[in-house]
C-alpha cells in the first residue's frame, strides 16, 4: 500500500460515498486484482458502517497511513452527507480476525438490507459478518425461482438463500449446516423478515453423516450448494464436492434445479462442469450467474462461480459462460 495506491483508494471511496448506496454493497474490491498495491484490501458499505478488511499484514508505516486515510475520509463532505456512523478496520490476517473501531461506538450486531430483505450482521467479532455480499445476484436468482418449490439449502450458514427463497414464495426450505450458531442467526434473519418459520427447517448436522435426514424431507425442486473452500475436519472442496454432487439424483424431484457455487479463485467453473458431468450426468448446465459489477475481477473466470444445472433443460453454454 504505497502512497499512490492509498490515494487511489481515497479517491475511489470519496466517489463511492457521493452518494452512498441505498443498501449494503461492496465499495472497493481490491481482491479482484485491478488495483496494484491494494490486492489484499476490501471496503464494504453496511448502511452507516464502513467495514475495511485487510487480508495480509501490512508494514507498520502502511497501516498507520491507512488509518490516517480513513480518519481523513471521515472529515470529508461526502462522509458527512452519507450520515455514516462508524469505521471498522478488520485484521483478517490475525487469529479471530479482530475488528478495530476507528470511529463510532463499538457494537456487536448491525442490521442491513438487500433487495428489501433484512439481515443481521456481526461486526468486529468474527471472521465473516454473516452475509457474503458477492452472492447478491445468487440470492436474487433464488428469490425469482423459488415460487411453490421445496428447497434444500446445503452449507446454509446464516440462511441468506433461505430468506430469499421464502421471500420468493417457496413452499418449504430445509437448511443444513454443522454450525448451529449460524443456523440460529438464520432464524433471526427469517424473523426479521416476518417469515413463517413453520415453512423452514434447520438441521445442525455434519452433511456426510446426515444424508438420511436430508433425504427424508425430499425430494427437492431446488438444491443449493454453497460450501466453504475449506473447513477443517469436515469439508475440503477438491475432495468432497464430488460426494455432494453424487447424491443429487436421489435428492432432486423430476425437473429439479441445482445452484452449485464455489468461491476459490484458483478453481475455475470447469471444475464444477466436469464434476457434475461425472457424478450427476442427468443434469445439464443452464447458465453461470453474473457476479455483481462491484466484484469485478481481472480474470473473467475468477471470483465467485454460481452455476445453474437442471434435469429439465439442455445445455446452453460451456465453461467460458
Amino acid at each position: 500500500m504505497n502512497p499512490t495506491a492509498l490515494d487511489t483508494l481515497h479517491q475511489h471511496l470519496l466517489c463511492a460515498l457521493n452518494p452512498p448506496p441505498a443498501e449494503a454493497r461492496r465499495l472497493f474490491h481490491g481482491r479482484g486484482r485491478r488495483w496494484p498495491g491494494l490486492e489484499q484490501l476490501t471496503v464494504d458499505w453496511l448502511q452507516g458502517v464502513l467495514l475495511v478488511s485487510l487480508f495480509r499484514q501490512p508494514e507498520a508505516g502502511e497501516l498507520a497511513a491507512l488509518r490516517q486515510l480513513l480518519l481523513a475520509l471521515a472529515e470529508s463532505t461526502a462522509w458527512r452527507a452519507s450520515q455514516a456512523q462508524a469505521i471498522v478496520l478488520q485484521h483478517r490476517y490475525l487469529p479471530d480476525s479482530p475488528g478495530e473501531w476507528l470511529l463510532g461506538e463499538p457494537c456487536e450486531h448491525w442490521q442491513i438490507s438487500e433487495g428489501g430483505l433484512r439481515f443481521l450482521l456481526d461486526l468486529g467479532r468474527k471472521q465473516n459478518t454473516g452475509l457474503f455480499l458477492d452472492m447478491r445476484y445468487g440470492r436474487r436468482w433464488v428469490r425469482e425461482h423459488a415460487q411453490g418449490k421445496r428447497v434444500l439449502n446445503l452449507f446454509a450458514y446464516t440462511c441468506g438463500f433461505s430468506v430469499a427463497a421464502l421471500a420468493g414464495g417457496a413452499e418449504q426450505v430445509v437448511n443444513l449446516d454443522m454450525a448451529k450458531a449460524a443456523l440460529s442467526r438464520g432464524r433471526d434473519n427469517h424473523r426479521l423478515n416476518q417469515h413463517d418459520l413453520a415453512r423452514v427447517s434447520f438441521l445442525g448436522h455434519e452433511l456426510f453423516k446426515s444424508w438420511g435426514k436430508v433425504k427424508k424431507s425430499g425430494p427437492y425442486d431446488l438444491v443449493i450448494i454453497d460450501p466453504p473452500s475449506f473447513q477443517k475436519g469436515s469439508f475440503v472442496l477438491t475432495q468432497d464436492y464430488h460426494k455432494v454432487l453424487r447424491r443429487l439424483p436421489e435428492l432432486l424431484a423430476p425437473q429439479g434445479t441445482v445452484l452449485a457455487c464455489l468461491n476459490d479463485p484458483a478453481i475455475g467453473p470447469e471444475y464444477l462442469l466436469e464434476a457434475m458431468a461425472e457424478q450427476a450426468p442427468g443434469l445439464r448446465f443452464v447458465e453461470r450467474l453474473d457476479n455483481p459489477p462491484e466484484f469485478a475481477d481481472i480474470d473473467p473466470l475468477g471470483g465467485l462461480k454460481a452455476l445453474v444445472f437442471s434435469s429439465a433443460e439442455t445445455s446452453s453454454g460451456d465453461a467460458s459462460a
